[in-house]
């Protein structure tokens, strides 16, 4: 039986789900990294409501201690603090422990907290030079161009400015690796005469599906590393979420305005977890256990982002990193999805 969560053993189980390289670089992740989206806390426009830092610096702390070697975050998560958060956490950890940090830039705030967003070249050489600030580092392993444009789907006229100002900064020894998020195929091609993209970092669960029909193909192609973020659906697939928890999220949780989490998506998206469930049960596994595991099956997936706001959280998604869906299992899956489809 597995280990369950905070019992001995949990550890050699999670630190034996090994690593992947991202792409063409040096970069050897483990398939789960750390998300620090919600520990940027409330008080700006995608919070996840209020949060505890002594709880995010023992999730983060959790998370190293599992062997998970990479954490994800941004400037805009907290319009600062996630970054800060995870220096507090690292500032005591042994080089030979400390794991990979990725930040992001491209969404930038004024002293009224409205974000916007800038791919000018100063802009993104001062979003580096305050991301190098906040987390008490010289260099950041993988450095992305958040959006390509915001609200998603506008205009993306300045992509060329802002990757020949990173590309400048990773030959000055500030960043070791760049790369994207939210980029689709075209727009990622736009750069490669510049300099080789390293990862994309796309939204991908069981619920959003999109990148599978040309983006991951041509990421592929092109030894494209992927970290997949929201394997969850921002935890609709957790196994935790219930209507009563969502009706009563913080007013100020983005998650209350996301139609995944209103009908009629969320009655059939509930009722596809029961499905995870059930499946997990076979395993002793949990529902979001199985949506992660779903998201790692693809070969085009080098790992994905798992956020986590408690130490608790951390041992209760960690062993997906080892756990592996069988095809029946996929192809039980996926007979889940045509009714989801059609609720779309």
């Amino acid at each position: 039986m597995r280990p369950r969560a905070g019992q001995p053993g949990m550890e050699t189980t999670v630190q034996t789900m090994g690593k992947r390289r991202l792409g063409t670089t040096d970069l050897e992740i483990t398939p789960i990294g750390f998300g620090a989206w919600a520990i940027g806390g409330s008080g700006w426009a995608f919070g996840w409501g209020p949060q505890d830092d002594a709880e995010s610096i023992a999730a983060i702390t959790r998370a190293v201690d599992l062997g998970i070697n990479w954490i994800d975050t941004a400037a805009v998560y907290g319009l600062g603090h996630s970054e800060e958060v995870v220096a507090r956490a690292l500032a005591d950890v042994p080089a030979a422990r400390r794991p990979y940090v990725f930040t992001k830039c491209s969404l930038v705030w004024n002293d009224k907290r409205q974000i916007s967003h800038c791919l000018k070249a100063d802009s993104v050489r001062r979003e580096v030079e305050g991301s190098l600030r906040r987390l008490r580092v010289d260099v950041i392993d993988l450095y992305q161009i958040h959006w390509p444009s915001f609200p998603p789907g506008s205009a993306a006229p300045d992509l060329e400015e802002a990757w020949t100002a990173l590309a400048e900064l990773a030959r000055q020894g500030k960043l070791r690796h760049i790369g994207v998020s939210n980029f689709d195929a075209q727009q990622m091609a736009r750069l490669t005469a510049i300099a080789k993209v390293a990862s994309l970092q796309p939204p991908y669960s069981m619920l959003m599906r999109g990148i599978e029909a040309e983006i991951l193909p041509y990421c592929q192609a092109h030894q494209i590393g992927v970290i997949a973020y929201s394997p969850m659906q921002s935890g609709l697939l957790s196994g935790t979420m219930t209507r009563e928890r969502i009706a009563a999220l913080p007013l100020d949780d983005w998650r209350r305005n996301s139609r995944e989490f209103q009908d009629p998506r969320l009655s059939h998206n509930l009722a596809l977890v029961e499905r995870l469930r059930a499946i997990g049960a076979r395993h002793g596994r949990s529902p979001g256990e199985v949506a992660i595991a779903w998201t790692l099956r693809h070969r085009a997936v080098t790992g994905t982002i798992v956020g986590a706001r408690r130490p608790e959280q951390v041992d209760g998604v960690a062993g997906a990193g080892t756990f592996r869906l069988g095809e029946g299992e996929i192809a039980e899956i996926a007979s889940a999805m045509p009714a989801l489809v059609q609720a779309s």
